[in-house]
C-alpha cells in the first residue's frame, strides 16, 4: 500500500536511507532531516508498505519550474517487485503541479537504479566525480516534463453552443 510518510515513520526511513542508499558514505540522512522533509509543504514524501512495516520510501522536493528527487529505497526483499513504481505517483504529482523537470542524482555504479530511472524516462546529463564525499562519483539524470518557463496547457470543459 502507498501512502504518505507520516512523522513517526522518521527514523525507519532514516535507517533505510543509512543502509541502503548512503551505506559507505555517512550518515546525512538522519531522523531529525527526515522528519523536517515530511514536515516540509514543499517535500511529498511517500512510504510503501506491507502491513504496517514500511518497505519502501521516495522523498521528492518541489519548486516552481523543478523537483527533485532526493531520496529513493526499497528493502531489498521487496526489490524487483513493482515497489520503486511509486515514483509514477510523484511524475504525474509533478506534472499536475506545473514543473517543467525532476532531477536526481544517484551512485556511478548503481545500474540497477540507472535501469530504474531510464525506465521511466529519465536520461543521464552529467557525471559528477566525487560527489559522494569525495567517495563516488554520481550521475545526474533528469526526466522533462515540459518545456521550462512555457505553461502546461489547462483543460477546460467543452462549451455549448447557445446560438
Amino acid at each position: 500500500m502507498l501512502g504518505f510518510a507520516r512523522r513517526g515513520d522518521a527514523h525507519t526511513l532514516a535507517l533505510m536511507s543509512r543502509d541502503l542508499i548512503e551505506a559507505g558514505l555517512g550518515w546525512e540522512y538522519r531522523t531529525e532531516r527526515i522528519a523536517r522533509l515530511i514536515a516540509d509543504p514543499e517535500t511529498v514524501a511517500l512510504a510503501a508498505r506491507d502491513g504496517k512495516d514500511v518497505i519502501g520510501f521516495a522523498v521528492m522536493t518541489f519548486g516552481d519550474e523543478r523537483a527533485h528527487l532526493t531520496l529513493l529505497a526499497v528493502s531489498p526483499t521487496y526489490q524487483r517487485r513493482g515497489i520503486a513504481r511509486m515514483l509514477v505517483w510523484l511524475l504525474e504529482s509533478a506534472i499536475v503541479a506545473g514543473v517543467s523537470s525532476i532531477h536526481v542524482e544517484l551512485r556511478a555504479a548503481n545500474t540497477a537504479a540507472r535501469r530504474l530511472y531510464r525506465s521511466m524516462g529519465f536520461v543521464e546529463t552529467l557525471r559528477l566525480p566525487g560527489y559522494y564525499r569525495g567517495k563516488e562519483s554520481a550521475l545526474r539524470m533528469i526526466r522533462m516534463l515540459r518545456a521550462p518557463g512555457v505553461s502546461s496547457v489547462s483543460w477546460r470543459p467543452p462549451m455549448i453552443d447557445k446560438r
